[in-house]
């Protein structure tokens, strides 16, 4: 086994066993988790009644929680334990997305730790909803996509790519996202070979060139980003609906009409999408009330550590674009913004914190980047990591339900009135 490959099961080995930890308590629904353990639940039914529950999402995440929930019981571990497999994927994913932006272990392994300590992937791993499965599986194609973006041969990656997009789309539709982020990029690319365009200076490090991927055909396009995202889609129908295609069809138009409503009343956490950049408004998944000064919280808001100084990296790497056209932060970029971009323009009316933890979770790159680039000395990265595991341990009270936290400390954690 190579040294990357052993730093990967270690990293997903330790992720797995942290958010396993007190994974158990509360032992009652927390949030949208009401709405998706009884789906799983109507799945392990020897025939699945009508209604089919949740009919709004695809079924794949539900029928990993339905699997746990038959391996482990029916009880907090069985619902929320594919969830914390999930959160280490995508720990792991963002450390295979850094080993191919950076081609050093180092920097991906302190991308990975940066992602953990942001307290969105967390908090998220350990609840059973949706978004943490789909963000695992779009992390793992985006990091397929990035290894073989600068081969001259990189159908099977892309083929991979495809291949976990679509599982990702069958979690939940954000998964969509990201594949559209790589369609996006590679319709440019294309475009500007057809073009013949090309940099009066060029550089090997340039995110366009005109001889990448020279045997990468149309059809090949076409089988990578179209047939085998919505082959891996559809497949994940066939244990509710069989050959039906009157029931697939119909199951789309669900999702469909769910996915583009604006007819839902406001919500207590809702948030707009300009403002989740700043942690305007965090969603509390839990708060109960344990005793005089006792209380249980789980608050999705993200590490203010993390995410206030990754809006500076961004803007570095953006610099860095325009200035350098460089390959690493152009993919950075793209993925950061082409989710983000994806729910702004998005027709739903509800839309909460938790949307952005794809974006979020590129900026633990994005923050890698910045603070490695030039002559930046080699600390730099690492005492940025301490202080992010700072901000993770200051509000591990109030992210997981098993620590528990005082009135007192509760009152510290929240700075602005919009967080409670």
């Amino acid at each position: 086994m190579s040294r990357s490959a052993l730093i990967a099961v270690v990293i997903f080995v330790c992720a797995h066993l942290l958010l396993l930890i007190g994974i158990s308590t509360p032992q009652k629904f927390v949030f949208d988790e009401v709405h998706y353990v009884p789906a799983a639940r109507q799945m392990l039914a020897p025939t699945i009644t009508k209604p089919v529950l949740n009919p709004m999402h695809p079924p794949l995440a539900k029928e990993l929680m339905a699997l746990s929930i038959a391996s482990f019981g029916d009880n907090a571990l069985g619902w929320r334990y594919p969830a914390t497999l999930f959160g280490a994927f995508s720990i792991l994913a963002v450390y295979l997305c850094g080993l191919a932006l950076f081609a050093r272990e180092g920097h991906a392994v302190a991308a990975a730790l940066i992602a953990f300590f942001n307290q969105m992937v967390f908090v998220q791993s350990r609840v059973a909803m949706l978004d943490i499965f789909a963000l695992a599986l779009g992390l793992l194609g985006t990091a397929a996509f990035l290894h073989g973006f600068n081969r001259e041969r990189p159908h099977r990656l892309f083929a991979l790519a495809g291949l976990f997009f679509g599982l990702a789309t069958a979690c939940k539709w954000s998964g969509l996202f990201p594949l559209a982020t790589c369609i996006a990029i590679v319709a440019l690319i294309r475009l500007l070979q057809r073009w013949r365009t090309a940099f009066a200076d060029a550089r090997e490090s340039d995110w366009y060139r005109p001889d990448l991927w020279p045997e990468f055909q149309s059809r090949h396009f076409v089988a990578c980003f179209l047939l085998l995202p919505v082959a891996s889609y559809l497949w994940t129908f066939f244990p509710l609906y069989g050959l039906s295609v009157t029931d697939l069809i119909e199951a789309q138009r669900r999702i469909f009409a769910d996915n583009t409503t604006t007819a839902i009343a406001s919500h207590t956490y809702m948030s707009a999408w300009p403002s989740w950049p700043f942690l305007v408004r965090p969603v509390w998944f839990l708060f109960d009330k344990l005793g005089e000064d006792k209380m249980a919280a789980i608050v999705f808001l993200g590490n203010p550590l993390v995410l206030w100084p990754a809006l500076v990296a961004l803007a570095i790497c953006l610099r860095d674009f325009i200035v350098t056209r460089r390959a690493d932060v152009f993919l950075i970029l793209a993925f950061y913004f082409g989710p983000y971009i994806a729910w702004a323009l998005s027709p739903r009316a509800l839309a909460f914190l938790y949307y952005y933890l794809p974006s979020a979770t590129m900026t633990s790159l994005a923050l890698v980047y910045a603070l490695t680039r030039g002559d930046l000395p080699r600390w730099l990265v690492w005492a940025f990591v301490a202080v992010a595991a700072v901000g993770f341990i200051a509000m591990l009270p109030i992210s997981a339900a098993f620590v528990g936290t005082s009135m007192e400390t509760f009152g510290r954690l929240m700075l602005f009135r919009s967080w409670i």
